[in-house]
C-alpha cells in the first residue's frame, strides 16, 4: 500500500523560509514522478513543482527561482525548499505520486497535506 506522508508545513513571515518533505513507501516504480501540489480556500488545485526519478524537475512560474525540489533516493524522500515567502504561497500542501514519466503523470497517490501560512 503506497503511503505519502508529508511534513515541514509552518507559518513563517513574508520573506522566510520553510523545507517540506514527503516520505513516500510501499511503491515498486522504477520510473516516478513526485509533485506538490498546493490549494488555497476558494481556489482550485495547483501544480508547484514536479521531480523525475531520473532527477529532471520543472516548477510553476509562480515560484521559479523561489522554490527547489528535491529527492533522496535512499530514504525515499521529496523535499520541497521554500524561500522568499510570499503571502501568495499560503495554502495546503499535497505531494503526490504516479507512475512513470511527469508529462503524462497520471497521479494516483496523495498525502495528507501541510499547511503552509506566510503573513505580511
Amino acid at each position: 500500500q503506497v503511503q505519502l506522508v508529508e511534513s515541514g508545513g509552518g507559518s513563517v513571515q513574508a520573506g522566510g523560509s520553510l523545507r517540506l518533505s514527503c516520505a513516500a513507501s510501499g511503491y515498486t516504480y522504477s520510473s516516478y514522478c513526485m509533485g506538490w501540489f498546493r490549494q488555497a480556500p476558494g481556489k482550485e488545485r495547483e501544480g508547484v513543482a514536479v521531480i523525475y526519478s531520473g532527477g529532471s524537475t520543472s516548477y510553476a512560474d509562480s515560484v521559479k527561482g523561489r522554490f527547489t525540489i528535491s529527492q533522496d533516493n535512499a530514504k525515499n524522500t521529496v523535499y520541497l525548499e521554500m524561500n522568499n515567502l510570499k503571502p501568495e504561497d499560503t495554502a495546503m500542501y499535497y505531494c503526490a505520486l504516479a507512475d512513470g514519466y511527469c508529462y503524462t503523470a497520471d497521479f494516483g497517490y496523495w498525502g495528507q497535506g501541510t499547511q503552509v501560512t506566510v503573513s505580511s
